[in-house]
């Protein structure tokens, strides 16, 4: 079977080698190339119980962090390359006694679901984290939480995938349309034809015009991060403050993120976003401000209006699928979005979690 994948995010080339890895023949088409996207500003965290909104997306998350270890053993050893992998817990802090109540009230639902976790006082919060500021009142470890390194992930994911046989061209999409041989979509270079299209375009998918449909209706949100260097190891855990979060890779940096921002289309790293995030950080680490300043990127991450992704089969195009909206949660969704697309397009299978996400509840 011939699968035309629009978009090379992280979303994107997971689908692109769980299909390759089926027997698909798989094109990849992106303007920018692989990852360059929301992808690019991610930081991987994957915390589904402290991103999990909504009982869905918490659903969603936690069936995707299941098969977390198993993708990442399956793609470094398909790609013979390693990826930046760690299952190190995340450890939710709170600074004032309505935060620390929040953490208690986490904790609750937490322990009525028999999930490991552990409540600290302040001062047990910086028995484990040191660097932590005086004021941290309270703290949450969840330790099955993690992080993967996303660049590493994509490096590893784009060579899987070449290995068996997906191909990547760097071309606009201009438009989707059915034809008598499959679906057919119109680049600045060709006009490839398939059997079946994946719409992965993240937050520009709502700008490829698609006939019959309607494009799906994402809005981008730009997120800003910040990479800094210490000298020494500075946290063991993901920190996660209620403004922003560290991520400590096992290079000695740490990350920092991220803003929440409407910015339209604008991927600029902006000093007013830098400033939130270094303020926000020092508040819950102080050693912040003896760091070494790496880098800033910024992404824009593909919003709905529910804040689930729109995940599965078009009800009004044949052979169009959609993979997009994913929002925060695109790296911790991509083993599972992968695998419920592949499963829809190579066996017309459809599991359980599917529902959670289907097109046709924005009319798709």
């Amino acid at each position: 079977m011939k699968v035309t994948i629009v978009g090379a995010g992280i979303v994107g080339a997971a689908v692109a080698y769980e299909l390759a890895s089926r027997g698909a023949q798989v094109r990849l088409i992106d303007v920018r190339g692989s990852g360059q996207g929301a992808t690019l500003a991610s930081a991987g965290i994957l915390a589904p119980y402290i991103e999990g909104h909504s009982a869905d997306l918490l659903r969603l998350g936690l069936c995707s962090l299941d098969r977390y270890d198993s993708f990442i053993t399956r793609v470094a050893t398909d790609a013979q390359r390693a990826i930046e992998y760690r299952r190190l817990g995340t450890l939710q802090v709170a600074r004032t006694d309505d935060e620390a109540w929040q953490l208690e009230q986490a904790a609750r639902v937490l322990a009525g679901s028999s999930v490991p976790h552990t409540y600290l006082d302040g001062n047990a919060a910086r028995n484990i984290e040191p660097s932590l500021a005086e004021g941290v009142r309270a703290g949450l470890l969840v330790p099955q939480h993690g992080y993967v390194g996303v660049a590493s992930l994509m490096s590893a994911l784009q060579e899987a995938a070449r290995r068996h046989g997906t191909t990547l061209s760097i071309a606009r999409v201009n438009r989707i349309d059915l034809c008598d041989g499959g679906v057919r979509v119109e680049t600045s270079e060709d006009s490839p034809v398939a059997d079946a299209v994946v719409v992965a375009a993240g937050s520009w998918s709502g700008g490829i015009p698609m006939a019959p449909a309607v494009p799906p209706p994402v809005r981008p949100v730009r997120g800003q991060l910040l990479q800094l260097r210490f000298p020494e190891p500075l946290i063991s855990h993901v920190v996660w403050g209620t403004a922003s979060y560290l991520v400590p890779w096992e290079d000695g940096s740490v990350l920092v993120g991220a803003t929440v921002e409407d910015a339209g289309f604008d991927e600029r790293v902006t000093v007013a976003g830098v400033r939130q995030l270094l303020e926000s950080a020092e508040e819950i680490v102080p050693a912040i401000g003896s760091a070494t300043f790496d880098d800033a990127r910024a992404g824009l991450r593909p919003a709905t209006a529910d804040d689930l992704p729109i995940i599965g089969r078009s009800s009004t195009m044949r052979g169009v699928y959609y993979a997009t909206g994913h929002y925060r949660s695109g790296v911790l969704l991509a083993p599972l979005t992968a695998v419920m697309i592949a499963d829809l397009v190579l066996d017309g299978r459809e599991c359980p979690e599917l529902a959670l996400a289907r097109p046709d509840r924005f009319g798709l």
